[in-house]
């Protein structure tokens, strides 16, 4: 159960606001800051220090801080990571720009692929070279990696990935290429890709090391004034960053393995829905975040977001697998899409209205944030809309200027289509709703899901204004908006455990020729360098392993995961693995390739404290219909005309209040829009349901 004695501290720095959670023994205090991307860690200082002033505390009273930031991500979007060298085998330089020489769209004849992290000229390779089974063909040629370190310094290299064939089977040249690099350049950051990525197939396990090489620098410096600063305040407390799998990790090793926190905060939102979904008791579940800079969507049957072991950062096509830059590591797994607050609307070549992905971020902003922000956002289209509260947005930390609003999208969208100002609003609004529910069709349609089945959790600061539009588009019945859903990933960052994944490359086939010796041999080790990986962090609590096993038929070229039991593997084991293995196949697949060989080709071990565990939500008493604080007008694009909207503070709605749409529930952190086909009411916890009325 929740600890109730601790005072826990999360923030999550997002591309357009810093979100800051306080957790007290008497309730959870919320701060809403715009981002400083010069310097993140001022606008989290900044938020952490008004939160801890609200609730009359000192940094030193704090007991644990937990943090998620989408810096690395952005640094490899933006091209703003260190001057990185990679060193590969030689004969194999040319490995990023080859890849596995698969094409994403077969028919595109002008296919453009993301541009490598590291450019050709920094590309070196030395002569060595191990087989697959990890045995020496030829030995690391040591004079030739000492003859690059002129090079590496002519060339100002900040940051070294080395990445060489078969390093997942035996790492002793890679080892032994740090080591030289680091007794001869002492001030470069070295990622070696038998640590980052111990897993078969060059291609990704190198262009993983690459990008770990890439944002080392900079999130080891970020990290590190981020600690500064902290300590400056007398902060005392434990400090644990967010990965991208939704567990938490310790400051060193998330300077050592910064691949891992990419995708730390959207990691940190599906937690969040899912400790919802949870205590609601709802089995399938459609995560809905969308915050200011993007849109994030994610599927939770049975209490779990979907995961997997693969990720692309940077894809030139939307949707199209295999357009973006590949990482093999734990990560929840979720569409994202440029579609948030701040994305940024214009007009095509055919004079078509598109919505991001390039975003106006917290510098400048949107135009109505009166910053020197001058092309129009969908925050400004929410304000033209009527959908925003102008003196009330975030807290009232930013007074809204309407009037910016409707000069920016007169002059980008309305003037060039002879719309006003009030419909290209609604062009935005509308395109950038459907953005978002195509995501979630292809996300569904990938995990063969029924999108309609599911009820909708939706959170972050934009996402409750767009909810019920993209849910109606989806044919989705049943909406939940949670408290604190403007910053429910801060808030989903208080509930996940400490944890570490390892994986390895070690090919078994389920027959005769099972070494469960050597299997052994291979889970103990790696159980023992997880649990090194969390214990000292882990404190008292207790640490529960799970290990599995990638398996599929010899020859195939993906695998399906399979829980392994507990204990040693031995030969009686393998029977029940391979129905195991099967049962799941035939679940995704439908069928099943009898008397095939199977094998397990990689194995992992997690190693995680015991997530935590909040009580179910209550049930809503008797509904009631709630009074209205206020009415606006709404600009309706169905009819062109303004219709008035009565407006609900959240604050004043009691346990069973209930609303017709259309309608605004407002409060301090964003404002949910109740469409004209739901109908909302407050549950027993305070969670706003929005219910079809077709459906009620």
């Amino acid at each position: 159960m929740v600890d109730s004695t601790q005072i826990r501290l999360a923030a999550d720095i997002g591309g357009t606001f810093t979100d800051v959670v306080l957790q007290t023994p008497q309730g959870r205090l919320t701060r809403k800051v715009l981002t400083t991307p010069a310097a993140p860690e001022e606008g989290v200082m900044s938020g952490i220090g008004l939160v801890i002033e609200d609730a009359g505390l000192r940094f030193p009273d704090v007991t644990v801080f937990v943090h998620g930031t989408t810096l690395a991500t952005n640094a490899i979007i933006e091209r703003r990571g260190a001057r990185t060298a990679l060193i590969g085998t030689q004969g194999f330089r040319d490995i990023l720009e080859i890849g596995t020489e698969s094409r994403f769209n077969q028919y595109d004849l002008m296919l453009q692929k993301p541009s490598p992290l590291v450019p050709r000229d920094l590309r070196f390779t030395v002569p060595e070279r191990m087989d697959a089974r990890g045995t020496v063909q030829l030995p690391l040629d040591e004079a030739a990696v000492l003859a690059l370190v002129p090079q590496l310094r002519e060339a100002q290299v900040e940051s070294i990935a080395v990445a060489f064939l078969h390093a997942y089977a035996n790492p002793a040249h890679e080892r032994r290429v740090q080591a030289l690099l680091q007794e001869a350049m002492p001030d470069i950051t070295i990622s070696i890709s038998s640590d980052v990525c111990p897993e078969i197939r060059e291609y990704e396990r190198t262009s993983t090391t690459v990008a770990n090489a890439y944002v080392q620098p900079l999130m080891a410096g970020y990290l590190g004034r981020l600690r500064e600063a902290l300590n400056a305040k007398g902060f005392q407390g434990a400090l644990y960053l967010v990965t991208s799998g939704g567990g938490l990790t310790a400051l060193e090793t998330a300077r050592q393995f910064p691949v891992r926190l990419v995708e730390s905060g959207p990691a940190g939102g599906a937690i969040f829905a899912a400790q919802c979904a949870e205590r609601l008791g709802e089995d399938r579940v459609l995560s809905f975040d969308m915050g200011g800079t993007t849109a994030k969507v994610c599927l939770i049957e049975d209490g779990e977001p979907a995961s997997s072991r693969f990720f692309e950062v940077d894809r030139t096509a939307r949707f199209m697998k295999g357009s973006g830059l590949p990482l093999r590591i734990p990560v929840i797994e979720m569409v994202e899409i440029g579609a948030g607050g701040g994305s940024i609307a214009h007009l095509d070549a055919m004079k078509r209205v598109v919505v991001g992905p390039e975003s106006a971020s917290s510098v400048p902003g949107p135009a109505c944030y009166g910053l020197g922000g001058k092309r129009p956002a969908v925050t400004d289209a929410d304000v033209m809309l009527g959908l925003i509260r102008p003196e009330n947005f975030a807290g009232g930390s930013i007074q809204l200027q309407p009037d910016r609003s409707a000069e920016a999208l007169l002059a980008d969208i309305g003037t060039p289509l002879g719309l006003s100002a009030e419909m290209s609003a609604h062009a935005v609004y509308e395109i950038v709703c459907e953005n978002m529910a195509s995501a979630a069709r292809v996300h569904a349609a990938e995990r063969g899901a029924v999108i309609g089945d599911h009820t909708m959790i939706a959170f972050g600061g934009a996402a409750p204004l767009h909810a019920a539009r993209v849910a109606e588009k989806l044919g989705i019945q049943r909406l939940v908006i949670p408290s604190n859903a403007g910053v429910g990933s801060a808030v989903g960052f208080l509930a996940a455990p400490v944890s570490f994944e390892l994986v390895r490359s070690f090919p078994m086939r389920l027959d005769d020729s099972f070494n469960s010796e050597e299997v052994s041999a291979l889970l103990d080790d790696m159980t023992q360098a997880a649990h090194g990986m969390v214990q000292d962090d882990a404190r008292t609590e207790t640490l529960h392993i799970r290990r599995a096993g990638f398996m599929r038929y010899v020859g195939q070229g993906h695998e399906i995961i399979v829980t392994l039991p507990d204990g040693a593997i031995s030969s009686d084991h393998l029977s029940a693995l391979r129905d195991a293995f099967e049962a799941e196949y035939a679940r995704q697949f439908a069928r099943v390739i009898p008397h095939a060989a199977v094998e397990i080709l990689n194995w992992s071990v997690s190693v995680s404290t015991t997530p935590r565990k909040y009580p179910p939500f209550e049930a809503a008493p008797t509904l009631h219909d709630a009074v209205s604080a206020d009415i606006r007008k709404l600009f309706d694009g169905a009819t062109g005309t303004h219709v008035d909207l009565p407006v609900y503070e959240r604050t004043d709605m009691g346990p069973g209040s209930r609303v017709s749409g259309p309608a605004l529930i407002a409060e301090k952190e964003t404002t949910t829009y109740v469409s004209s086909r739901y109908t909302a009411h407050l549950d027993g916890s305070g969670n706003i349901i929005l219910d079809m009325k077709d459906a009620v």
